[in-house]
């Protein structure tokens, strides 16, 4: 049990400081609470629009902000000056998120996203519309969704070192919401990152052309009405490896770990590695479940996974 521990992802670097405050600083009021290169602006979107099509970094002070942004061109870095201080609080721009990115690429670094609602049940604290985003050290929490996205098969999502929790929803007759979900990207990287305490739909649920999924852990045991942990609904290529899998008692669909090609087969899935990872079901549960169910039809990779007990390795639906 001991060594099992240690092998498991780190909390992201972000998720330390949290631990110990009660709850994030009010927004600073002795000076702006955005900036770029030292010059202060009141309103996120205010910033933004200063760097219009050009490239720069928005610094974000510690606090709650309820506040939101649209961005439609340049490459902008928003940046949370402490990383894990700078809260973005329900407030949602175009009844989607916080921060709608349809410009020419986007870094998100050490921000927090939480309470995002709208009435089609996607509030999200970033929705991703077109181009590059790198997601870093970041937060979502307690909302219907985390990260969605639109399609941009000529472009990359990367997420490393953050945080989902609390997310997600299959409820009031709409379509679910899930932690991740993405469109049609060209790539989407997950790595080292933490996805936990589900209220819906799926942990990631990508129709991404190539995926690379390592190093994480989804903790589904405190999940409620939860789906599958990894849902690739178009097929997909690429990596699933090294990550740690616990499936939660409360569940909509227990049926599968890992889905491919579940809804349509659009992308090839022949060649799809996934290996070196660990899944279980918790205690006291006496069920059965399949770590990897594929309905693509294509020859997956499938190599060696620590599976507990009441786990098939693979079956073809």
């Amino acid at each position: 049990m001991f060594k099992s521990i240690l092998r498991r992802p780190l909390l992201p670097l972000l998720a330390l400081p949290l631990l110990f405050a009660s709850a994030p600083l009010p927004a600073q009021t002795g000076g702006a609470p955005y900036s770029i290169d030292g010059r202060g602006f009141s309103r996120l979107q205010d910033a933004v629009d200063a760097i219009g099509e050009g490239e720069g970094t928005i610094r974000i002070a510690p606090g709650y902000h309820r506040d939101c942004a649209v961005q439609t061109a340049g490459r902008i870095a928003f940046v949370a000056a402490e990383p894990g201080r700078a809260v973005f609080d329900g407030v949602t721009c175009e009844g989607k998120a916080a921060l709608v990115l349809r410009g020419d690429g986007a870094r998100v670094d050490g921000v927090v996203f939480q309470n995002m609602r709208v009435p089609d049940g996607n509030g999200a604290g970033i929705r991703l519309e077109t181009s590059d985003l790198d997601v870093v050290n970041a937060m979502f929490r307690n909302s219907e969704e985390g990260i969605l996205t639109a399609d941009d098969p000529e472009a990359t999502l990367t997420i490393d070192r953050s945080t989902f929790s609390r997310l997600g929803r299959c409820d009031r007759g709409l379509s679910c919401a899930h932690s991740v979900y993405t469109g049609i990207y060209g790539r989407v990287a997950v790595t080292r990152s933490r996805f936990e305490k589900g209220s819906g739909g799926h942990y990631l649920k990508t129709r991404a052309v190539q995926v690379d999924v390592d190093d994480n852990s989804f903790d589904d045991t405190q999940g409620k009405a939860t789906n599958y942990m990894i849902d690739l609904p178009s097929g997909s290529v690429g990596r699933i490896t090294n990550n740690l899998f616990v499936q939660g008692r409360d569940k909509e669909n227990y049926s599968a770990f890992i889905a491919v090609a579940a809804e349509e087969r659009k992308n090839p899935s022949r060649g799809l590695v996934i290996e070196g990872n660990r899944a279980s079901l918790p205690a006291g549960i006496d069920r059965r479940s399949v770590f990897v169910a594929d309905w693509s039809g294509e020859p997956l990779v499938i190599g060696a996974n620590e599976l507990g007990a009441g786990l098939t390795k693979f079956e073809k639906r």
